[in-house]
Order: C-alpha cells, then structure tokens, then sequence
C-alpha cells in the first residue's frame, strides 16, 4: 500500500524534476542566443595578405553589407569605344565595419570595402525598357583600411584573375589623390552610400574636402 508520505514525496519529487528541466531549459535558450554573437566575432573576417603582398579576396563578400549600386559611374571621360556600354558597380563592405560605422559614423581599422562591377543588359525575358544585371563577375576592386600596413592607413586591391588575388594598386595612381580629396568620410565615398550619409551628417564625420565641394555646387 503507497503511504501518504510517499505520495507528498513524490509530488514534491515530480515538482523539483519539473523545474531543474524548466531552468535547463532556460539555460540552453540563453545559450542559443549568444551562441551567434559568439560564432559571428569568431568568424570575423580581417585582411589577408600574400608573401608578395596581394589581398587575399574574401570569398563570402555577397553575405556581407550591401551598401548600395551605381550604375556608369565615372569620375573621367568614358573611354573611346565604351560609350554605349553600361555597367553596374555593386558595393559591400563587412559587417562588424558596418557595425561600427553606425555607432561611429567613420570606419574602423580592418575595414574591407569590396566593389563588384557587372555587366549592364536591357534585352532578357520580358524585359521592355531600362537595364538589369547580367553574366559573372566583370573586374573586383577593393579599398582596405589597415593603418599600420600602409602609409595613408588605407589601400587600393584590383583583382587578378590569373593569381586569384587582388594586387596592390601603387600609391602614385590617381584613386588615392581623388579619394583624399573629395571622400565624404575617412576617403570613402560616403556621399554616394544613401543610407550612410545621414549618420555621417548626424555625427558630424564628413570631411572638409567634401563639404567645400558641396558649398561650390
């Protein structure tokens, strides 16, 4: 025959068994939620470099920010022969620099912003005016921030497609003197990122360099 006190036991027993499994379950759940955080510092992806000196490309760039898209964006003349040719330049950039650029409104050290130029179409499927995205790839272009590897703190990669790495741009070639002179922020061309002006504007990070050419418009 069950005595009472055996009843008491167990239902105190059934009770303490519910909760330890109802902490541990709580326990676990905390745990899932940081375990991404976790995951995501540790993956965190920083520049790499060949004994030569290339960039070594970041394989997953398309799971990193999408900043934005231009379409023939030039800051020269179109070369001859070019003219009726379109394309579209695709900008991404790493998360934790994107993280921090919104608390900041500038970039920190380790920044990889990655452009991605692809080939413009307008004749596909049912397709009747403008243009769309088509083909592979047409050239990567990357602007590195790694202050004590370079002498003005960022660098200029082009894609090399017969090394697989991206080559270092010489600090003499144009794109270091134009950056410097007329990038929003920190030599970026922030002005054309429309989701990143406003936090620039509103941290008070854009460059004298820029606001003198917005004065002369």
């Amino acid at each position: 025959m069950v005595s009472i006190l055996e009843v008491i036991l167990s239902a105190r027993l059934r009770f303490a068994l519910a909760t330890a499994c109802l902490l541990a379950g709580v326990a676990s759940f905390a745990l899932v939620l940081r375990t991404p955080r976790a995951a995501m510092a540790a993956t965190a992806w920083t520049p790499t470099y060949t004994a030569a000196g290339d960039l070594v490309p970041p394989k997953d760039y398309r799971d990193w920010i999408y900043l934005t898209t231009g379409m023939d964006m030039s800051y020269t003349p179109k070369a001859a022969g070019m003219e009726d040719h379109s394309t579209f330049d695709n900008l991404f950039v790493n998360p934790e620099a994107y993280r921090s650029f919104v608390a900041t409104g500038t970039w920190p050290d380790k920044t990889v912003l990655v452009l991605e130029a692809r080939d413009a179409a307008s004749r596909g499927s049912i397709n009747k005016s403008g243009h769309f995205q088509s083909g592979g790839v047409m050239d990567l272009e990357f602007h590195v921030k790694d202050e004590k590897r370079f002498p003005g703190k960022w660098a200029f990669f082009s894609y090399d497609a017969a090394s697989g790495n991206a080559s270092l741009l010489p600090q003499r070639a144009s794109c270091y003197s134009c950056h410097a002179q007329h990038a929003a922020v920190d030599t970026t061309f922030v002005q054309f990122y429309p989701t990143l002006l406003p936090i620039a504007l509103k941290k008070g990070t854009l460059s004298e360099g820029y606001l003198k050419d917005e004065a002369a418009k």
